[in-house]
């Protein structure tokens, strides 16, 4: 009679004989001075250890975001106490931009006689308008009476010169030249003339200029 053919047992993984009928697993695992152990508690070893690093990595990165968003806050506290600092964190000599409000601007429209002026001061012709000014309303300056008898001449450095009609004209308009300056001054609105030098009628002169020498004084010169 043949036998019957008895199942096999499985082998073990590491080459040993399989465990009997009454084995478990735990119970064929080799013990832990074995060979064998020592792969398995390096390969546990080895999974542990980044899962330890991932989470220090982890942190580390919290970390540096916190400190990132503290940084930029204070650089927007520091740029809104000053306004010279910008957010970037770099000192400008940029101020801020100023809008035009509700009061008196240089940029708003200016009336045409201010504008007249400005354009004459530049044009360094103040001199030649405040002369012109002078001669043009004599009268209403001084009075008709006065200018009735007396005309002004020339206006250099704040000396107005007066040419009066007769000698009892010029000695009147001495006695009133203080009160004709600060008529004069008022009229016109600033400080133009300081002092008044009336002339009486005087014969027929030659000198033209300010620049003149001595000559041999007047002769026959019409025989």
């Amino acid at each position: 009679m043949t036998e019957p053919d008895r199942p096999r047992r499985p082998r073990r993984s590491d080459g040993g004989p399989p465990p009997g009928p009454g084995v478990t697993a735990a119970s064929a695992a080799p013990p832990a001075g074995s060979p064998s152990a020592a792969p398995a508690s390096s390969a546990a070893s080895s999974a542990a250890a980044p899962a330890s690093t991932g989470g220090r990595g982890a942190d580390l990165a919290r970390d540096a975001l916190a400190a990132a968003r503290d940084a930029n806050a204070a650089k927007r506290r520091a740029a809104g106490r000053n306004p010279l600092i910008r957010t970037g964190g770099s000192v400008a000599g940029r101020r801020r931009r100023r809008w035009s409000g509700s009061g008196p601007d240089s940029r708003d429209p200016q009336p045409l006689a201010a504008t007249i002026r400005s354009w004459v001061a530049q044009a360094g012709a103040a001199a030649d308008l405040t002369r012109a000014q002078i001669f043009g309303r004599w009268p209403q300056v001084v009075g008709e009476d006065v200018a009735e008898h007396c005309t002004p001449v020339s206006l250099t450095d704040g000396e107005l010169v007066v040419q009066a009609e007769s000698t009892a004209w010029a000695t009147q308009i001495r006695m009133l030249a203080p009160q004709l300056v600060r008529r004069i001054n008022t009229e016109l609105g600033e400080r133009v003339v300081t002092r008044i030098r009336a002339r009486g009628p005087a014969g027929p002169s030659w000198r033209f200029g300010p620049r003149h020498v001595p000559g041999r004084g007047p002769r026959d010169t019409y025989g």
